[in-house]
């Protein structure tokens, strides 16, 4: 038989924590590899302004 602890009190908490990490290294990944294409973007629309 397998175990199963009674004690699942924190576990929600755990994985909406492990998600939220997740999340943020996927955010922080494409935030540096699309970094640079980005500023240029904003950069062309500035200088249109001007």
């Amino acid at each position: 038989m397998l175990y199963r602890p009674q004690n699942e009190e924190g576990q929600g908490l755990v994985e909406y924590a492990l998600i939220l990490v997740l999340v943020a290294v996927v955010v922080i990944v494409i935030l540096t590899l699309l970094g640079p294409a980005i500023g240029n973007v904003f950069s062309e629309i500035l200088a249109a302004f001007q």
